[in-house]
This record gives C-alpha cells, structure tokens and sequence, in this order.
C-alpha cells in the first residue's frame, strides 16, 4: 500500500502528466454539466414523471447509459457521442468496400485527416436525422414537449442537439490530444462508472435485511471483472524473426532480438454486442404498436423480453456471428503477411506471403471462436443477474457493452499513465502486475 501511495504521488511529479490530468478531469467535468442542461421548451417535470414509471425499452437504457443520462434527460447532449460513433462505423464498413476510401486510409497522415473531417461532415447528417426523430418519438410520447410547439422551436431544438453532440466530439477530441488520451472512450466510460455508485446503494438499500446476500453479490461482480480483464487483456502472440542487414560493410543480425505480432483474443471489443443489440431492438420499435398480426405477435413474445430465453440465445448467436464478422474487419491477414514480407520479418517454419497469410488466418479463426462465446456469456450475463434477483440497475453492470467497455477503458487509461512514468524512469502505477504500457519494446504493433 505505502508502494502504490508513492506511486500515486510520483504521478504529480511528472509536470505534463500532471496537466494531462488536470484537463482531462476539467474536459469530462463540462462534460458532465452539459449531460443535465436541458433542452430550452421541454417540459422536465413530465420528463421526470414518465421516467419514474420506467417502460423503457435496451436500446433506450443502453443510449441512456452512454450519454451519461443526457438521452433520458433530454439535455443538450442528449444524443452524446453515438452519433460520432456511428459515423466511424460506417467509414470502417466503407473501407471495406469503397476504394476511394481504402486510399485514403493507405495515405497515411493525410489520409487520417481527410478521413475525419469527413466523419465529422457524417456525424452532422445522423444528428440531424437523430435529433428529429428523439423529439418526436421520445420526449413526444413522453408527454414532455412544449404545449405549442412552432416549427421554430423544431429546427433551434434540432441544431442545439447538433452542436451538443459536436461539442461532446470536441471535447473527446481535446481529452485526446492534450489529456490522457482515449477521449471519445472516456466520455462514454465516465458517463457509465457516474451510475454505478447510484446502482450500489439501491441495490444495498433494496436488500439492507441480507447483508450476506450483498456481499454475495459484490464478490461475484468482482470476479466477473476479474475475468473480463483477463479476456480483454488476453493476446496471442506470434514470434517473428527478422533476416541479416546489410549496413555498409558489416552484417547486422537482428534474429537475436525476437518480435511478436500481438493478436488480441477479443479484437472486435464491444463492437458486436451493440450491433446484436440494436437489431433485436429495431423490429420491437417499428412493430410496437401491430400486435393485432400474428408476425406481430412473435415478435413481441420472442424479442419483447430482454430477459427472456428467446432474445437471449438469439442475442447470443447474433453476437457470435458478428464477432468473426467485425474481426474480419479489423484483421488484414493479407495486408499483414505482405507489410511482414517488405519489412523482411517471417514466422518461424512458415514460408512468406501466401502461406504467412493462411497461417494468420487459421489462428485468428481460432481465437476469434472462444472470444465470440465470451462475448455471448458477457451479454446474457445481465439477464441471469436479473433472474436470481438483482435489481434493474446494479444488473447491468454484471456484463454487457457496460462492463466490457469500463474495463477496457480503465485498462488503457491506465496503460497510458504507466508509460508516461516508465518514461521518466519511475515505478509504475501497475508495477510487478502483468499490465503494461504501451510502449513494449518486443512488440511490432505496427502489422
């Protein structure tokens, strides 16, 4: 303990870090301001009331939690940073299939920047179709819009929650390049980790007459982040050897020196579960109203209940396939093997270029099945919460997007303290445990 106090203190003898820190905190605390400032016209008391009675649907409680609450209050920030998210999904899906695209991300630096102004031209649109569609379908249905509403209040309400959202990139941007890093990832952890105090205390407050039940629960919590740290934190590494270079007249050996291509065992991170979530939720949505057709009917009994045995094993499967599906995006056997082959690295006992490639890729397919089935159990998990009798807001952080994203946030921010430390030649934060920083000097993440 006397060791990880030192190290805490060591923190705000690195005077950059110690800025870092200090504007990271100011950024996320506007952050958090702007999360419950509401929209000028909207009838909070309404608001309040109909979220009292509760009916909300996943997709609702899920955007709810990463906004920080903004969705549920109607703030300013109510649509948060899904839509910058949104927006970096469908560039990934189009450099896929968009050679203009693919051009762009081989460009480099140039590349990089045309490629986020253009996602930031995207998150406009989806705000702007977003913004409309929240008053209407949301605060409308809860009773909480003006009593006369003009067409003025529309369109000042649409491009407040614009510049809500922009402003909330911007500040994840900031985080960025003048915090800690990972300022996008943090806006949304920090709006997550805000509830789970809240979450706690009802759930002790709820069960104050079964102490031993709690604490029950609270070690069972801490073993499901223990294991999702050691999924998260799980990577296969690949040996890689270098061939001799010639530097003038002396041979220079770097075979010594062995390298590792890093292949995380979960690489597609919570990408999957929010896509299966969103597609168990849209058909509820559009057809929450037809339960006079049979069509209607099924769709009700089978993806109606979150907790059901139906939406779970289909939530499941749809995780899984979306997991080898998103991995086969994020992963480039092929671009892999050819930048290993121009840098002159090969695997051991396997040949360059084509055979390289197939051998990445059968290993990738291998570890891409058990982190997939991982994904599945931490998705269902909360709804096993829910069934042995944890309360609604404590369940959720049994699992799912929630606890895989805390996790993998905290992990990297972490890692990033730990690096600026190393740096000046300091122990730390995670000394003698098995996370390290960023920069690994056996490590080629560059393949």
């Amino acid at each position: 303990m006397k060791k990880f106090i030192q190290n805490i203190k060591n923190i705000w003898k690195v005077e950059e870090l110690r800025k870092r820190i200090l504007l990271t905190l100011s950024l996320i605390l506007v952050y958090r301001i702007g999360s419950f400032v509401i929209l000028p016209g909207v009838n909070y008391d309404a608001l309040a009331l109909a979220n009292e009675k509760g009916g909300s649907n996943a997709l609702e409680s899920l955007l709810s939690l990463f906004s920080g609450g903004g969705f549920s209050n109607a703030s300013i920030m109510a649509l948060g940073i899904m839509p910058y998210i949104s927006a970096s999904i469908i560039m990934q899906l189009l450099g896929m299939a968009v050679p203009a695209v693919q051009r762009m991300q081989n460009e480099g630096e140039s590349g990089r920047k045309r490629i986020s102004n253009i996602t930031r031209i995207l998150t406009i649109v989806i705000c702007a179709l977003q913004a409309p569609t929240y008053l209407t379908l949301w605060v409308g249905n809860k009773g909480a819009l003006p009593v006369d509403v003009t067409s003025l209040w529309w369109v000042q309400s649409t491009l407040v929650m614009i510049a809500g959202s922009m402003f909330a990139v911007w500040l994840g941007e900031r985080i960025t390049d003048k915090g800690i890093g990972n300022g996008i990832s943090l806006l949304i952890t920090v709006g997550i980790m805000s509830r789970l105090p809240q979450a706690i205390f009802a759930e002790i407050g709820f069960k104050e007459d079964k102490i031993l039940l709690i604490v029950l629960e609270l070690i069972a919590f801490m073993f499901i982040v223990l294991g999702t740290i050691l999924i998260v934190q799980g990577v296969r590494k690949i040996p890689i050897n270098t061939a001799k270079r010639v530097v003038g007249s002396r041979n220079i050996d770097l075979q010594g020196a062995r390298s590792y291509l890093p292949i995380k065992v979960n690489a597609s991170g919570v990408m999957p579960i929010i896509f299966a979530q969103a597609i168990m939720t849209i058909p509820v949505m559009i057809l929450s109203g037809s339960t006079s057709n049979a069509s209607g009917n099924f769709i009700q009994r089978t993806l109606g209940d979150p907790y059901g045995l139906s939406y779970n094993v289909l939530l499941a499967v749809l995780i899984i396939v979306f997991t080898f599906f998103y991995t086969a995006i994020m992963i480039n056997p092929r671009k892999m093997a050819e930048d290993m082959k121009r840098s002159g690295g090969f695997i051991p006992g396997v040949k360059p270029g084509e055979e390289t490639e197939g051998y990445i890729d059968t290993l990738v397919s291998r570890i891409t099945l058990p982190g997939s089935l991982f994904l599945a159990i931490i998705a269902v998990l909360p709804s096993v919460a829910h069934q042995v009798g944890i309360t609604s807001g404590f369940e959720m952080f049994f699992g799912g997007t929630s606890l895989l994203i805390m996790v993998g946030v905290v992990l990297d921010t972490l890692q990033q303290i730990e690096t600026y430390l190393l740096n000046k030649h300091m122990d730390g934060l995670m000394d003698g445990t098995r996370v390290r920083g960023r920069q690994l000097s056996n490590e080629l993440t560059q393949y």
